[in-house]
């Protein structure tokens, strides 16, 4: 079927269109508008708002940072038409014509420019007219039945994201149970904390815990009641390492191309959140699996520990799971002030999310990352010459 052509905008448009609210930014001629995007930039809002109407060309190849090719991918999602020929804006900064998908081809190739560079990618239809003409999955079906047939492509398919929600299952009932508001999560274990935190104190302070020394039963330590908040802080401590083992070698492993289960599992676990980031209700952990899995690692603690420092070790890791989850929605939604902690932070998981897939797996905290030599290098964020 026959789709009409991009549609033409003025320079006058364009300004009056900013004027009202909008974010409408231009590369070489082809029009984008990000105002559902703004707020979700890695850079901040204000960044973009700062651009809007001019053309980012040269903010594309840096500096701070040149944008990677799912980056890049992505603007296209909110292509919205061409700026009208002799209107076209003298990029602000930096070089034109360097990059190999910096150059824009003429509006008469726009087609061929999608078919090329959105091979087997999505792309939305209120936001391009450059539609293809297929994709590797029907989005038009839950996809958990049908990512394991994608075989070798699967891969390269799931870390190419995309800006929209994703259907997992037939039923509705599973479905919803696949998906979680932030506030749920905080909402639940928020007073699972609280509470296992008093049961640990009080059983502390009866003074009856005592930690048997490794070499002999004749031989005790006591623990006292004063040692909860460090034993509550090592709980953290070792959330912060399984948080970082579990993303690096449960949510980043390869399923073998021709293990249509392990595929299947990988995307139900992971793969669904690196093919659609900015799906707010699939940002958190549900909590009617969460709840099994954390019932397990306080069954391993229990056998591990005596019952009370195992308690004790469990609620600070249990606390440690719900900073995290936060954290981990507010790094894809929240817009962190320029310089802080969490500015840095959410600029470096956008960066596993569209280049370094295989990188950069702390989330709370880049700490694990340096012992593993897995943290992504600050020269990525530089401009490359």
């Amino acid at each position: 079927m026959a789709t009409a052509g991009p549609r033409s905008f003025s320079a006058a448009e364009v300004r009056a269109r900013c004027a009202q609210g909008a974010c409408l930014v231009s590369c070489r001629r082809r029009l984008y508008d990000l105002s559902g995007f703004v707020r979700l930039h890695p850079g901040g809002e204000q960044l973009l708002r700062r651009r809007a109407g001019t053309d980012v060309s040269a903010a594309l190849d840096g500096p701070p940072h040149r944008h990677s090719e799912n980056a890049r991918r992505w603007l296209e999602q909110y292509y919205v038409g061409d700026i009208e020929p002799g209107d076209e804006q003298v990029p602000p900064r930096g070089r034109a014509g360097t990059g190999g998908h910096a150059q824009n081809p003429p509006a008469a190739a726009a087609a061929q420019l999608c078919a090329w560079y959105w091979d087997g990618l999505w792309v939305p239809q209120h936001y391009s007219p450059c539609v293809l003409p297929q994709d590797l999955v029907d989005w038009q079906k839950p996809l958990l039945w049908q990512v394991g047939y994608l075989g070798e492509k699967y891969d390269e398919w799931v870390h190419q994201p995309v800006d929209r929600p994703i259907r997992l299952f037939h039923s509705d009932f599973l479905e919803f149970l696949s998906k979680t508001a932030w506030y749920v999560v905080f909402m639940v274990w928020t007073p699972v904390v609280l509470y296992l935190s008093w049961v640990s104190y009080t059983s502390l302070a009866q003074g009856n815990t005592r930690l048997f020394s490794s070499f002999t039963t004749e031989y005790s330590i006591p623990v006292h009641k004063y040692y909860f908040p460090f034993i509550f802080l090592l709980g953290m401590v070792l959330w912060s390492l399984l948080e970082y083992l579990i993303h690096r070698f449960v949510f980043h492993m390869k399923p073998p191309a021709s293990n249509y289960y392990l595929i299947t599992l990988h995307f139900l676990l992971h793969g669904q959140h690196h093919k659609s980031p900015f799906d707010s209700s699939r940002l958190v952990f549900p909590p009617v699996p969460a709840s099994l899995v954390i019932g397990f690692f306080y069954g391993v603690l229990r056998l591990l520990l005596p019952e009370v420092l195992g308690l004790c070790v469990f609620v600070g890791g249990l606390c440690g799971y719900v900073i995290y989850d936060m954290m981990h929605y507010y790094l894809h939604y929240g817009s962190p002030k320029k310089g802080t902690y969490l500015y840095g932070l959410k600029a470096y998981h956008v960066k596993h999310h569209f280049e370094h897939q295989k990188s950069g797996f702390g989330i709370s905290t880049r700490f694990w990352d340096y012992p593993f030599r897995t943290l992504i290098p600050e020269e990525t964020f530089k401009k490359e010459d």
